[in-house]
């Protein structure tokens, strides 16, 4: 081929330290549209992000030279530091891990959605059982004792 073509959505999934509930709702869109911008600043495609106080996730569109560990990298600590230094919250934190799952173009629209809803949704069901069910779905073999 004399080009290349690349479709590569992925949905990441990270949390607060500890899951402790620091992303209020008065601050939430201001983190999520920061986020964005920090996608965006590497050159990726932010296409949804969304959360809940204490975890966000976020469907991007990367390129074939993204190295998702980079990616997750610098936009944990450019938004960490915005936070501290932007929103006065000193003692914010990631989580140190994250979760990083491959979506198909024909399931962009419905992860989009996934990722709006994110407060209803965790009105039925907690960030625990709702990650052990993706890493279950994408068959991610973990153990138990070092997700949290």
């Amino acid at each position: 081929m004399s080009s290349t073509h690349v479709s590569l959505h992925t949905h990441l999934v990270f949390s607060t330290k500890d899951r402790v509930p620091s992303i209020h709702a008065e601050v939430r869109e201001r983190v999520h549209a920061y986020l964005g911008g920090v996608v965006r600043g590497l050159n990726g495609v932010p296409l949804e992000i969304g959360g809940t106080a204490d975890h966000v996730h976020l469907l991007v569109g990367l390129k074939a030279t993204h190295c998702i560990a980079d990616v997750l990298r610098v936009g944990k600590g450019d938004s960490s530091r915005w936070i501290h230094d932007e929103l006065r919250m000193p003692k914010f934190e990631w989580q140190e891990g994250y979760g990083a799952f491959a979506v198909s173009a024909s399931n962009v629209a419905a992860v989009r959605e996934y990722v709006r809803n994110q407060e209803q949704h965790h009105r039925k069901r907690s960030f625990q059982d709702e990650y052990r069910e993706f890493l279950l779905k994408h068959e991610i073999e973990f153990d138990e004792r070092y997700l949290w």
